[in-house]
């Protein structure tokens, strides 16, 4: 179970990484840096923090199987809530209520400030022989 986590984990990260790329590119192609903050977040939360959590599943055991679930759903969640949450705010498409978007924005870092927590939690739960 926890190999199949680290490789959605990693695949998952892969799509960030073309996202933030994508957005890059085409800030760069129309010069305007209007989503700067929507292409860093994509980046480090959705790229890095997910690629290094695929990684760290990869390299480590860990004795509880159930908060990698937890931890791998929340971090999930929690990417694609506030990317999408900073996108709807500070972006407004499709003409979307701002209360709406403040309240995705808000319960997606949420999500993930709980990922975070349980990944703390996480690397106190490594198996006594530590790596695989």
């Amino acid at each position: 179970m926890q190999e199949n986590w680290s490789i959605r984990l990693i695949r998952i990260s892969a799509i960030f990484g073309l996202i933030g790329a994508f957005l890059g590119s085409h800030m760069a192609g129309a010069g305007s840096y209007a989503f700067r903050p929507i292409h860093a977040h994509i980046l480090v939360v959705g790229w890095l923090s997910v690629f290094a959590w695929g990684v760290f599943y990869k390299i480590y055991k860990i004795r509880a199987k159930k908060l990698i679930t937890a931890h791998s759903w929340t971090a999930i969640i929690g990417s694609i809530g506030l990317t999408a949450g900073m996108w709807f705010q500070f972006m407004q498409p499709f003409g979307v209520n701002e209360t709406f978007s403040l309240i995705f924005y808000i319960v997606g870092g949420s999500v993930l400030l709980i990922s975070f927590v349980l990944f703390v939690l996480l690397t106190f739960l490594i198996e006594k022989e530590g790596r695989r």
